[in-house]
């Protein structure tokens, strides 16, 4: 049987210049698929990636709902539709609950939550005119769990497991799939404050006896927007290696 590639699929994924994003651009590009993405701040970051795949890199700040749905409508715009949105642009923040201010909480909300709202809104209408669609949106198993001292992370991240519940059942009707994918500890800019100790202690507890990586990510991410997981919807897919806490 052919594999399945996703040759002249329009895909969009937020937060693409880096760590997990970046993995996602880079393997939806590797096969085939045309590709935009938004970042932030990483402007050499982002035009690497741009450069080394043909995606297109869309500069805005998700945490601002009008400059994320001016991103997102410009995304739509020049790649003429919509085919596959991966939101996976998020922020973390760690620290006891009342060390956390209210403009830290709303940041995090924003673009952890709010954004994920913003950037599918612009885009289920074009899905809904085809007929279908695939939506991923990237969670965090401390978003199935909690993490102490990750009250707003874990809040924001669950509350985009609730978001994916209840889409999917109001698009599966059209067509349309919506799933998460919750890592475990991937090896990214977010473990970036971990020290070579902690690093190590977390690969020892995680079974498979390494971190992740973006391309461990990317794989489930790949697997839930293709047809073969044209029955999979509304799941919370945590690649994790084993990793739980309860």
């Amino acid at each position: 049987m052919e594999r399945e590639t996703f040759k002249g699929k329009r895909v969009i994924v937020t937060g693409g210049s880096r760590g997990i994003g970046e993995g996602i651009v880079r393997a939806f590009a590797g096969e085939g698929a045309k590709v935009a993405f938004l970042y932030h701040a990483a402007d050499a970051a982002a035009e690497t990636v741009s450069r080394e795949t043909g995606a297109i890199a869309i500069k805005c700040d998700l945490a601002d709902a009008v400059d994320a749905e001016r991103a997102t409508r410009e995304a739509v715009g020049a790649l003429s539709g919509v085919d596959i949105l991966v939101n996976n642009a998020g922020i973390c923040q760690s620290g006891l609950i009342q060390d956390l201010s209210l403009d830290d909480w709303n940041r995090l909300v924003a673009v952890n939550l709010t954004a994920v709202f913003v950037c599918t809104r612009v885009c289920v209408p074009e899905m809904v005119r085809q007929k279908s669609g695939r939506i991923v949106n990237i969670s965090s198993i401390w978003g199935l769990v909690g993490a102490s001292c990750e009250v707003g992370y874990s809040a924001s991240k669950a509350g985009v497991i609730g978001l994916s519940k209840a889409l999917a059942k109001e698009l599966g009707p059209s067509g349309i799939t919506v799933n998460c994918v919750c890592p475990g500890v991937i090896d990214t800019d977010m473990c970036a404050s971990y020290d070579e100790a902690t690093r190590r202690e977390l690969a020892a507890e995680t079974p498979v006896g390494r971190l992740g990586t973006p391309a461990d990510i990317a794989a489930s991410v790949l697997f839930l927007s293709g047809e073969g997981a044209s029955f999979v919807t509304g799941q919370a897919l945590s690649p994790n290696g084993g990793f739980t806490v309860t």
